[in-house]
């Protein structure tokens, strides 16, 4: 097999992964002997195997064996003990002759080192095949670890006129999306390790902010809501409803104020954080710093105009997710976003794709270059 449809059959298996192994990254892994593909195989879910791993289980399922062979993978290969055993021990053992990887790992404990035990067992390292496609793929992971922000996506359904939300909804037609839409939210929500919203959103919409799908959710998302004021009603499901983790950002002057209902909240098991302030609210950076020192790797924005141009105007937002149904709302909409956006610059939208939920739209592309 040619090397770099090879190492494009490995990026496709990666993304495979996509959605379940997060916070890790998606690994996707190919084994070549004599130009015959042997084994194959991804990181299917956190806490699983590694892309390696699978792949040589491939090999010995096919009954092939992988001395000799050339890895291609889409990431360099770990060399520590985690959740799992480190794949360079895996494919020593092996005997595989080469490995071409498509990035290095800048995390801490891999950072060339897994290219370094690989050498000193005679193993021939390169690496740099489809980087770019490479560092797309686990754009969230690199930005990460490089920044310590977790990736911010924003996520919002709105009318063709620009209404996110109907001024006087029935339990029927209070949603915008189809239902089509609103369980591929349930999906994007899966992948993400926090769900932020602001506290009007509370107010007004009460929502869970939980992932609802058929299957079990192993890490359910931390939801997070910017309360500068502590204004959280103790009846609102994000409190009463005890599927996930609540964090609570507000601001010192609202613990001065307020230390009872902090007290309460924590001995309700809600995290309740400091936030720095700025222009009255939660300072996004400084929640977005706390966030990702605390682990979180990708969140998911899920809230009114005020807030979501609030992470667009400070360029905080990554990607967006836009979900577009046919209807003009006019003076039955509310929530006007076309109007809070209006009054920002241009925005500048990397890669876009376009999805079709039956007669709803899903536009979604990136902010940053990542």
């Amino acid at each position: 097999m040619e090397a770099e449809q090879t190492m494009r059959r490995a990026l496709e298996l990666a993304r495979q992964g996509l959605g379940r192994v997060e916070p890790n990254p998606a690994v996707g892994c190919v084994i070549v002997k004599d130009g015959r593909l042997i084994g194959e195989g991804w990181h299917r879910e956190f806490g699983g195997p590694h892309a390696e791993i699978e792949a040589l289980c491939d090999c010995r399922r096919r009954g092939n064996d992988p001395q000799g062979a050339v890895v291609y993978v889409t990431l360099e290969p770990c060399c520590f003990t985690g959740k799992t055993g480190p794949c360079t021990k895996a494919l020593i053992e092996a005997g595989v002759a080469r490995v071409v990887a498509a990035m290095e790992d800048p995390f801490p404990k891999v950072s060339g080192r897994g290219f370094e035990e690989l050498r000193q067992a005679g193993i021939f390292t390169e690496a740099g095949l489809c980087r770019k496609e490479a560092e797309s793929l686990n754009a969230p992971y690199l930005k990460h670890i490089r920044t310590g922000r977790p990736w911010v996506i924003l996520k919002w359904a709105q009318s063709l006129d620009g209404k996110l939300a109907r001024r006087n909804p029935t339990e029927t037609g209070r949603w915008i999306s189809n239902e089509a839409c609103r369980r591929h939210v349930h999906q994007l929500r899966r992948k993400v390790q926090g769900i932020l919203t602001g506290i009007q959103t509370i107010l007004e919409d009460n929502p869970q902010l939980t992932v609802r799908l058929d299957e079990p959710v192993r890490r359910p998302p931390v939801r997070i809501v910017l309360d500068s004021q502590l204004r959280i009603p103790w009846d609102c499901r994000v409190l009463s409803v005890q599927e996930a983790p609540t964090w609570v950002f507000t601001t010192h002057a609202s613990f001065q104020i307020e230390p009872e209902k902090v007290f309460r909240l924590r001995q309700a098991g809600v995290e309740v954080l400091e936030a720095g302030q700025k222009e009255q609210r939660c300072d996004l950076e400084d929640v977005l710093n706390q966030a990702g020192k605390r682990g979180l790797q990708q969140i998911l924005v899920e809230a009114g105009p005020t807030l979501l141009t609030a992470f667009l105007k400070q360029n905080l937002a990554d990607e967006v997710f836009i979900y577009i149904a046919p209807v003009l709302l006019g003076q039955a909409g509310i929530a006007d976003l076309s109007a809070a956006i209006s009054s920002l610059g241009p925005l500048e939208l990397r890669r876009p794709t376009l999805q079709i939920f039956e007669d709803n739209v899903l536009i979604s592309a990136r902010l940053s270059s990542g």
